[in-house]
């Protein structure tokens, strides 16, 4: 494989006009792909709204992106998996089309068995989040906060829950590879650079610093 299509989606379209994340995936797969010597012949960037995110027919971009793989025959690279959606039978429909995507936070050689597993914890993951922000609502609205149609109040609520439960999965899954790193008697620094080194994106999708090995290390304390 040395050549790709990118495809980049961003969730909201706040999100689209700040450039918040679109940065981010384009630099992971960047990066990903001058470590694999790959050539992106095109870039694909979705900006949608969210309702009916996993209907093909919804998101002309990726569309776009896999004709155009399949034109070229080579495959559709993105940074995560969930760029291209939490949902199993969404991820299963795209492998039906016989167009190969890679996903840069996995790596090349990651079998369609594994990214139905990925796919399904994204799904879970997304039911808990749901979850969560639903008994944070309820609890709001026992304590008397008028939530509206939904109401700024519970808006924030909502975009909080979802946040602090993206940050705890994601430093769950980080902190074990910390703490093997610093079990050699690291330093904070030799850390970020395993974690750079073994191509382990920041929650952002950036690159690690000695300070945010600190923060990590002091909210698992």
């Amino acid at each position: 494989m040395d050549k790709a299509i990118s495809y980049i989606r961003v969730s909201t379209i706040g999100q689209g006009k700040s450039g918040l994340g679109i940065e981010a995936q384009r630099h992971a797969i960047a990066r990903f792909c001058e470590a694999e010597g790959i050539q992106i012949l095109a870039e694909h960037v979705e900006v949608e709204t969210g309702k009916g995110s996993d209907a093909l027919e919804r998101r002309p971009q990726l569309a776009a992106a896999l004709a155009e793989a399949k034109r070229l025959d080579c495959p559709v690279i993105v940074a995560k998996l969930d760029r291209l959606s939490r949902d199993v039978a969404f991820i299963a429909g795209l492998m039906a089309k016989h167009v190969p995507f890679v996903v840069a936070e996995l790596g090349t050689d990651t079998d369609p068995f594994i990214l139905h597993l990925y796919a399904a914890l994204a799904e879970k993951e997304r039911a808990m989040i749901s979850a969560r922000t639903k008994v944070a609502l309820a609890a709001a609205k026992a304590r008397g906060v008028k939530l509206g149609n939904p109401g700024i109040a519970g808006a924030r609520i909502a975009a909080h829950e979802a946040i602090r439960a993206n940050a705890d999965a994601f430093a769950a899954n980080v902190l074990p590879i910390i703490r093997e790193v610093q079990a050699t008697g690291a330093s904070l620094r030799k850390i970020a650079d395993a974690l750079n080194s073994r191509g382990v994106p920041t929650a952002r999708g950036g690159r690690w610093a000695a300070t945010q090995v600190r923060d990590y290390l002091r909210r698992a304390a």
